[in-house]
This record gives structure tokens, C-alpha cells and sequence, in this order.
């Protein structure tokens, strides 16, 4: 039976709580600005955020870590590359959002990340099946957040150019 390598959980956790302090210091869904924008009447509650992302987390973590303590040595250094760029723009889009004020480019920046997600999972279901399937939810709660964010940027066009909208 194959075992997931302490050593690689606690870099993977790591890694993964680096993105989620930037993204959480980045975030504030009480500022004026973001209170004032409109958004969509399916939009979850802001503490729905946390509840849904804490989880997803702690999963990218012990499926990457499973991943790469399953794949052979010549497989590793991609995964590492890919689980790297992944967590890069998980991290760039709370500071787009909120920090930038900026909907649209988040926007952009979020279908990058989907297409992330989707070489991600993809490369962790060719090491691990059950670690690829573990990103199953993540991939599917960021096309959510992508879909939530272009209905911001649709309903607020002026949301870019003018941060008091």
C-alpha cells in the first residue's frame, strides 16, 4: 500500500496556507466598495466563503501531497510546476478583486485559473486517480466563484474605472 509522505503533506499545507492568508488578507467584504457593488441575487452569503474554502484547502493540500508521493521522480518536478502556478493564481485573484477593484481583470484572472484547475486535475488523476478526483470540488466551486464574478463585472461596468462606483 502506498503511503502519502508527511514530508511532502506538510510542504503541500504549507504552500496551500500561504495562498489562503494572502487571499484572506486580501479580501474584505465590509468595504464600501464591495457593499456598494450589485451582485446577483444567487450569491451566497460572505461567510459562506470561508465555510466553502477552508475545506478545499485542506483538500489541495493532501491530494497534491498524495500525488506527488505516488508519482515517479520524473513526474514530480511538473507536478510541483503545476501545483506552483496553480497556487499563484489562486492567491492573485483576492488582491485583483478587492485590492484593485478591478472585476474585469479578476475576471480574466479567474478563467486562467479554471484552465489551471483543469491541467492540475487532470495531471493529479494521471499520478493518483483518488488525488485527482479530490480537486473534483475545487475546479467545480471556482467555475461557481468565475460565474458569480462575471455577473459582478457585468452589473457594475463602471466598477474598473471608478472605485466609489
Amino acid at each position: 500500500m502506498r503511503r502519502t509522505s508527511k514530508k511532502t503533506l506538510l510542504r503541500t499545507a504549507l504552500a496551500v496556507t500561504a495562498t489562503a492568508a494572502v487571499g484572506g488578507l486580501s479580501t474584505d467584504a465590509r468595504s464600501g466598495w464591495y457593499v456598494r457593488l450589485r451582485k446577483p441575487s444567487w450569491q451566497p452569503p460572505p461567510q459562506a466563503f470561508g465555510l466553502v474554502w477552508t475545506p478545499l484547502y485542506a483538500t489541495i493540500a493532501y491530494a497534491s501531497a498524495r500525488a506527488l508521493s505516488y508519482g515517479d521522480d520524473g513526474s514530480r518536478p511538473a507536478l510541483r510546476r503545476a501545483l506552483a502556478a496553480n497556487l499563484a493564481l489562486n492567491a492573485a485573484w483576492p488582491p485583483l478583486f478587492f485590492k484593485a477593484r478591478n472585476p474585469r481583470l479578476a475576471l480574466a484572472e479567474i478563467l486562467a485559473l479554471n484552465v489551471s484547475n483543469a491541467l492540475l486535475t487532470r495531471r493529479l488523476l494521471r499520478q493518483d486517480r483518488t488525488a485527482g478526483l479530490l480537486l473534483l470540488p475545487y475546479a467545480g466551486w471556482t467555475v461557481f466563484a468565475t460565474a458569480l464574478n462575471a455577473a459582478i463585472a457585468r452589473h457594475n461596468p463602471k466598477a474598473q474605472r471608478n472605485p466609489k462606483v
